[in-house]
């Protein structure tokens, strides 16, 4: 059964909307904005009836605070009012409302909207699902070409997207970079991780693949994968339409070889004019490196990883990136080993 809420300050607009709806949903009648978001922390509803003119936090301010929230944004949101003005109409559908519904509301008016709008939202949740499915899995036999030419780099793209993953989770619980990183979609932004060395794709097998140290020319070329990168993304944008996705995959690819001092490449920025996808990819891609057996290396020990990722704060990596990390170091190494 689909989980309505219902929010007015008037007792008895809650009541009439109760009855004619709990028939058919499972219903939440709520009082204020304020007690809605709180039950909002452990209920997600497929709905919400939002009156506008409520004293403290009015409905125009509510749906705002609403789409400002990942966990909360899809939520299809009516307006019950009173007004009958274009202007508010104009300026609800402005703000993301999905329609409007005049009180006092007649009950086979209410639930027609309803049942037409959770019809729509299940077609298009129904789609996203599905492309979001197409996608990864494009996104995975890419990544995995790129991967198999690299002999190097077993289970590599397997370890970073874990880690991706951990720091997001980390950084948000210590409040890290917050603001930015609570706007992102974490399955999202995982799965386009996986695209940062998408550009190695032009680089020779015979380099890639070469046992002991390259030559300069030969790192010289390696280096040119973070712009290839970068261009086959943009490609991508221009023929298919950019979107978020592509821009975390992008910046993944372009910039996890900066360094925080300004040496990296290919563009030495510096500091926090690198994007912080790249600065979260620059501690992911060396600790796993570092952890793994190469052609070239044998795997450092543990103790020895993480005090060069620690030696690198402030020079090769963000220093509020690998205060996160070394707080939960203990979690990405279980993670390389699970």
């Amino acid at each position: 059964m689909k989980t309505i809420f219902v929010v007015d300050d008037n007792n008895v607009n809650l009541l009439a909307a109760d009855e004619a709806l709990s028939p058919h949903y499972r219903v939440f009648t709520l009082p204020s904005a304020s007690s809605m978001f709180e039950i909002l922390e452990d209920i997600i509803p497929d709905m919400i009836l939002l009156d506008i003119l409520m004293p403290e936090i009015d409905g125009f301010e509510a749906l705002k605070l609403l789409k400002a929230n990942n966990k909360w944004a899809l939520i299809p949101v009516i307006f019950l009012t009173s007004r009958n003005d274009a202007s508010t109409e104009s300026i609800g559908l402005d703000l993301g409302a999905v329609d409007f519904i005049s009180k006092p509301f007649s009950r086979p008016v209410l639930l027609n909207r309803i049942k037409v709008h959770l019809n729509i939202e299940d077609i298009i949740l129904e789609r996203t699902t599905r492309m979001k499915k197409l996608k990864n899995g494009i996104v995975h036999v890419l990544s995995s070409i790129v991967e198999n030419r690299d002999k190097m780099t077993t289970r590599h793209l397997d370890h970073l997207t874990k880690y991706v993953k951990l720091f997001l989770e980390k950084m948000l619980e210590c409040k890290v970079y917050y603001d930015e990183i609570s706007l992102w979609d974490p399955e999202m932004l995982v799965s386009s991780a996986r695209m940062h060395d998408i550009g190695k794709i032009i680089v020779t097998d015979i380099i890639l693949n070469k046992p002991g140290k390259l030559t300069t020319d030969e790192f010289d070329t390696i280096k040119t994968h973070s712009q290839a990168g970068e261009k086959i993304i943009n490609n991508i944008i221009e023929k298919a339409g950019d979107d978020i996705f592509l821009q975390h995959a992008k910046k993944f690819a372009a910039y996890h070889q900066e360094r925080w001092d300004g040496t990296g490449y290919p563009y030495q920025l510096k500091g926090t004019e690198i994007p912080l996808q790249g600065r979260i990819m620059a501690i992911a891609d060396v600790y796993d490196a570092l952890i793994s057996d190469r052609s070239y290396k044998t795997a450092f020990p543990r103790t020895l990883a993480v005090e060069t990722i620690k030696e690198g704060s402030g020079t090769h990596f963000d220093p509020e990136l690998v205060s996160v990390f070394l707080k939960y170091e203990q979690d990405f190494w279980d993670a390389a080993g699970a």
